[in-house]
């Protein structure tokens, strides 16, 4: 019969290999013998926690700690703490770990810790103190950067991204990022040319390949070649609020090319259709369709192929580039909008699976609520649009973003508004692009394109922008609003 240590050996060399039941088996089969064992308790919560089973992981490891208060097993529990976002005590953990065994990844721990909790200064000395010991992590340099955009000083995260670069030269994420503060410092030159590592280039392209195979793999993508007497295909990637954003381009390729195709997402191709500029605009997943062209392009490389330096980059029109259908705007008016009333369309919510920050709770809107001669109305669709019952409950707020089947429709009832104000969402970008009047709440850490002076918009002349000025905190905002949206009524 084997002993104990075989069967450790061969837990062991089970839970190396993956093999996880086994190897939880093996482990229990010891500690049915050595209940004390804090070795094995040790590694049992390590199975569980790779397993994601924290609940038991945390029991184990604590049974190890019990038995033996070793170094190495009160560090596994901090990254537990850590995994499992209980950042309290994971700072509590490391604060001691650090002191006690000040190793680097100790620190960067513990600066994980702070950031989580928005301790930012903690966080950065603790970062700092990191490098220190290993003035190779590029880690704590890409975090630093993180906190640089924090205190809203975009020079200093530029040069944090570079040091993570020296030290990993093939780090994209470092290359996007910092992409994004060039880009938020104006310097489009440098940050375009990097922007074009983003990860929803390459998807597009591949998903273009997948609907297009022959056709996309035997024409060359546009690189700034002469269009004239060619035909240009692009499509769409990333975002609804990018693609609003950059169609201000659309009237500039129309001419440049004998043709120009554009295949935007199914929500926006009927209001591009309405906007067409000459451009042919197909539908989303329309794969039976035959389409023939000479370049094609991701839709957000478009700026960056055109060259455009400085502030030529916003390329304002004299007039709005997207106008609503007016039948649609009919439609709003006389269905919603018939009264006299300071109209005002709101939306707190975009897509949560970038930036949560930019949320909105609904009652943070409700002091503009009281304000008089006003009638508010909720843009809000699909996610956020269950909040609206708590609005209903209290105030008279008319439900048009249930009404909406595309982006054409929410272009009709823009029209319709006095004033749109709105979390950083799509439906600024189309308020925008329409020159319609619109307040962008900004969270403290806010998007790039945004740039650092937030006096004024430089991507549309009707928006006016304002800003969190604590992290989290909407109150100051909402008060900031409420002044401007009183002096808009009473003029």
């Amino acid at each position: 019969m084997a002993d104990k240590s075989e069967i450790l050996q061969e837990a062991f060399s089970k839970h190396q290999k993956g093999q996880l039941t086994d190897a939880r088996d093996l482990y229990l089969k010891i500690l049915e013998k050595d209940s004390q064992n804090a070795q094995v308790w040790d590694l049992l919560g390590v199975l569980y926690y790779q397993a994601k089973d924290y609940e038991q992981a945390e029991i184990c490891i604590k049974k190890a700690i019990e038995f033996s208060p070793r170094i190495y097993y009160l560090e596994n529990l901090a990254r537990l703490y850590l995994e499992k976002e209980d950042y309290p005590k994971a700072k509590s953990l490391y604060e001691d770990l650090a002191k006690y065994n000040p190793t680097y990844e100790n620190w960067f721990n513990l600066a994980m810790s702070y950031k989580a909790l928005h301790l930012w200064q903690e966080a950065k000395e603790a970062y700092h103190k990191s490098l220190e010991i290993n003035p190779k992590g590029y880690e704590s340099y890409f975090n630093l950067a993180y906190l640089a955009l924090n205190d809203n000083d975009p020079n200093l995260a530029a040069e944090c991204y570079k040091k993570a670069l020296e030290i990993k030269p093939d780090d994209w994420e470092s290359v996007y990022f910092l992409s994004l503060v060039y880009m938020q410092l104006k310097n489009y030159e440098k940050g375009l040319e990097l922007f074009e590592s983003r990860l929803c280039r390459q998807s597009a392209i591949v998903s273009q390949e997948k609907i297009y195979p022959n056709i996309m793999k035997s024409r060359p993508e546009w690189k700034g070649e002469n269009l004239s007497g060619k035909t240009l295909f692009t499509y769409y990637e990333a975002g609804f609020g990018d693609m609003l954003m950059l169609y201000r381009y659309v009237p500039i390729l129309t001419k440049m090319c004998k043709k120009l195709i554009i295949k935007p997402q199914k929500e926006l191709a009927k209001l591009f259709r309405e906007n067409s500029y000459g451009a042919e605009i197909i539908e989303n997943y329309n794969y039976k369709k035959e389409i023939d062209f000479d370049y094609h392009i991701p839709f957000l490389s478009i700026p960056y192929i055109l060259g455009y330096k400085g502030e030529e980059i916003f390329v304002h029109h004299n007039d709005s580039y997207l106008a609503a259908n007016p039948e649609t705007i009919s439609y709003y008016k006389e269905n919603f909008c018939k009264n006299n009333k300071f109209k005002i369309g709101i939306k707190w919510q975009g897509n949560t699976h970038y930036d949560l920050e930019r949320v909105i709770k609904v009652e943070d809107f409700f002091k503009l609520f009281e304000i008089p001669n006003t009638q508010f109305y909720s843009f809000q669709t699909f996610e956020g649009s269950e909040k609206l019952e708590q609005i209903k409950s209290k105030y008279d707020v008319i439900d048009l973003g249930a009404t909406f089947e595309n982006f054409s429709d929410t272009a009709g009832a823009i029209e319709n508004m006095d004033l749109i104000i709105s979390n950083d969402s799509s439906l600024v970008h189309l308020a925008g692009a329409m020159k319609k009047n619109c307040f962008v709440l900004l969270p403290y850490i806010y998007n790039w394109r945004w740039h650092t002076d937030l006096t004024k918009c430089d991507w549309y002349d009707s928006v006016k922008i304002f800003r969190q000025k604590e992290f989290g905190k909407w109150n100051t905002v909402f008060d900031e609003v409420k002044i401007e949206l009183n002096k808009l009524i009473i003029l």
